[in-house]
């Protein structure tokens, strides 16, 4: 099975096995990766995109990820220009990650896409479904953010820290909570400094 079959499968929207051999073994590389760029990135003080190039969708230009970064599969995160990306990310790729250009992420946030069966059967039985996630250009994920499958935070917008996320965020506003909730919209008060 190729990893466009994979791909395939795993961003159906339907239910598939997660223990299917050629999906447990797109897992054990991208861990492979994952684990190698941690200790470059950890050991190194030159930055090198090599091996997400390998492990990613795609990685723009600009674009820095601290260490221990974890992710499911690689093949299903796309990351625009000029995005920082903090300690101890974890996304759980199941499904397409689109992280937009200009993009702030704090430590230890979490994206996760994928969704066990509720059928203990079906769970037992290793049955999993993703929906995507999309977070637009100049978004700021505050630290220990969690994002479920198939959200879109809107261009602009301002997640608080420790937020769960839950439904869609529309532009240009600031939320938090959990479940996350729109506080307010940003303002042009907010905006104190120009480089």
């Amino acid at each position: 099975m190729s990893i466009s079959d994979i791909k395939r499968i795993v961003n159906s929207q339907k239910m598939y096995d997660d223990t299917h051999k050629n999906i447990e073994e797109a897992r054990k590389s991208a861990i492979k990766l994952c684990r190698s760029y941690n200790k470059l990135v950890n050991d190194d003080s030159v930055y090198d995109q090599t091996i997400l190039e390998q492990l990613l969708g795609h990685i723009g230009k600009q674009a820095f990820i601290e260490s221990n970064f974890r992710c499911e599969f690689g093949f299903n995160i796309y990351i625009g220009d000029n995005v920082y990306i903090n300690h101890d990310m974890i996304i759980l790729d199941c499904n397409e990650v689109r992280i937009g250009n200009d993009v702030y992420i704090g430590p230890r946030v979490g994206i996760y896409t994928g969704n066990h069966a509720e059928d203990p059967i079906e769970r037992a039985d290793g049955g999993v479904y993703a929906k995507p996630v999309t977070i637009g250009d100049k978004v700021w994920l505050c630290g220990d953010v969690k994002i479920a499958q198939d959200v879109t935070i809107g261009e602009n917008s301002i997640i608080g820290m420790g937020s769960v996320v839950l439904n869609d965020i529309p532009p240009n506003v600031l939320a938090a909570g959990n479940p996350c909730k729109v506080i307010r919209p940003i303002k042009e008060s907010d905006v104190r400094w120009h480089k």
